[in-house]
């Protein structure tokens, strides 16, 4: 199967320090990929140079085999991006209509079917569209920034830590959701995760993240040994 993201050898830091040192992934469609590791290996630095945010010293970033690295966020976002920042940030004084409305116009390419389709995903928002997004509880939050990111209609959706602040209840059902979306639609999903349940409902792959580089993969078996998932996350 042809990748749907390619990352090959990046290298990028901050202050001329290295965070990420050669690393080298591979995203398929359809398919949710866990990325796990205690705090401070880079994995949020990674989601930030994938977006743009953070420029690479070297190494190269590919989308469907297209190169990313010269893009700028809004261009990389009009290739196919979504990102679901780590604590949310939607906007809290818009309506939830109206936070939907900004990601379709992320994307104006985005088919008019595509806000139905985020509302199919999280029905919790259908009956909430004209309230502020502010007063939503935390776990209706995180559903509503990542339908926001859906409605742009992206080809991989990368999410930081979306079980933070989040009832277990809610914490399942977003892992069932990605894990359906994935499937049903062939977008490809990069999840930043420490919620060793979330990642053993939602991914098909898990990638162990130490010092900036990948140094393990683990396959669906291997995810459910909980044992391994903690020594995994104990490196």
């Amino acid at each position: 199967m042809t990748a749907l993201l390619e990352v090959r050898g990046l290298t990028c830091g901050y202050g001329g320090g290295i965070v990420l040192d050669r690393l080298s992934l591979t995203l398929e469609p359809g398919k949710v990929m866990a990325l796990i590791g205690r705090n401070g290996v880079g994995k949020t630095t990674l989601m930030r140079a994938l977006i743009g945010l953070l420029p690479a010293t070297a190494g190269d970033i590919l989308l469907n085999g297209s190169p990313l690295s010269a893009l700028p966020p809004d261009a990389r976002a009009r290739a196919g991006i979504g990102y679901v920042p780590q604590g949310r940030e939607i906007f809290t004084a818009l309506t939830v209509r109206e936070n939907l409305l900004v990601g379709m116009s992320a994307a104006p390419a985005a088919a008019p079917s595509a806000l139905e389709a985020v509302l199919d995903y999280f029905p919790v928002l259908r009956a909430r569209l004209g309230q502020r997004a502010g007063t939503m509880s935390g776990g209706e939050q995180q559903q509503l920034a990542i339908a926001r990111a859906l409605a742009s209609s992206p080809r991989l959706l990368l999410l930081d830590e979306p079980s933070e602040g989040v009832q277990p209840s809610i914490v399942d059902l977003i892992a069932r959701t990605l894990a359906r979306i994935a499937a049903s639609t062939g977008i490809g999903v990069l999840l930043v995760e420490q919620d060793i349940g979330m990642v053993q409902q939602a991914a098909d792959r898990c990638a162990v993240m130490d010092k900036g580089r990948i140094v393990n993969e683990l396959d669906r078996e291997q995810i459910a040994d909980m044992e391994l998932m903690r020594r995994q996350l104990a490196l």
